[in-house]
């Protein structure tokens, strides 16, 4: 009987030992563990306006708490700004990403703006940092946009269903093929950014949300939230109305990939490989 059983513990054995590989190979995309050695990466500018409408310095409030925590341990620096008409050219070449909260430069401060942009700075843009209209009275903002002015709204701000449009892309690579968003504005614009061949859309509004809005309602139609222009360094973002974008650990996510993808791109080499 002990025999018996000494056996079928061998046969138990060997059966688990099946099918496993005989080595383990490492990964060839590997790598050590950079630290950082010789103090903070790169710089980051925040840009917003406290004069805005209140969600949307409740937004920016907490997007600037947001990116500061993610300096814990110096990676990088952040600095903010509410002076939309102080920039001056070699102020803005020692950022390598400006994040406009619900802000774009003011009348003064838009030809360093484009002369930056122009020769590979860096840009995130939220929600209202993209408005315009016929007022704006910014041709090339315009264009660096993807081309499109305002169009419309949801109101109130809800919660929706987002789906991705590229899902290999670092911005979206890790983030659920479709998620729902804290409540927020979405804006839409004409024409739509994805006719323009030099636009990348990344995230879109789901059709299935349709009609989205109880006062201000949209029935339709063509829907980017999250796109990049590939002539520059940038990405816009739709959301960020309200106090709600941070409460959710997807949308973190986007924030991070967004910040991460932009900075890896800096002209003057990858600051995430020094």
């Amino acid at each position: 009987m002990i025999m018996k059983r000494i056996l079928l513990l061998l046969f138990l054995l060997a059966l688990a030992g099946c099918g496993r590989p005989a080595s383990v190979k490492p990964d060839p995309t590997y790598r050590e563990t950079n630290y950082a050695k010789n103090g903070p990466r790169f710089k980051v500018l925040l840009l917003y306006d406290d004069r805005a409408e209140a969600a949307h310095v409740q937004f920016d409030h907490q997007a600037i708490a947001f990116f500061n925590k993610l300096t814990v341990g110096e990676g990088f620096i952040v600095d903010s700004t509410q002076n939309l008409g102080a920039f001056t050219d070699e102020q803005l070449k020692q950022y390598s990403v400006i994040v406009a909260l619900n802000a774009a430069p003011a009348a003064d401060a838009r030809p360093p703006f484009e002369r930056y942009m122009e020769s590979g700075g860096g840009w995130i843009g939220f929600h209202a940092a993209a408005y315009n209209d016929s007022r704006t009275g910014w041709p090339w903002y315009v264009r660096f946009l993807g081309g499109g002015v305002f169009k419309c709204n949801n109101w109130p701000p809800q919660p929706a269903l987002l789906e991705l449009d590229r899902k290999d892309h670092p911005v979206t690579r890790n983030l659920p093929e479709s998620f729902v968003t804290p409540a927020t504005e979405f804006y839409q614009w004409t024409p739509e950014p994805r006719e323009n061949p030099d636009v990348e859309v990344l995230v879109s509004l789901s059709p299935r949300n349709f009609p989205i809005g109880l006062k201000d309602i949209v029935y339709g139609g063509d829907f980017p939230v999250v796109w990049t222009n590939r002539n520059y360094r940038m990405l816009y973002i739709n959301m960020g109305h309200g106090d709600e974008q941070f409460s959710d650990a997807t949308e973190q996510l986007l924030f991070v990939n967004a910040l991460r993808w932009i900075v890896s791109r800096d002209p003057d080499g990858n600051p995430l490989d020094k």
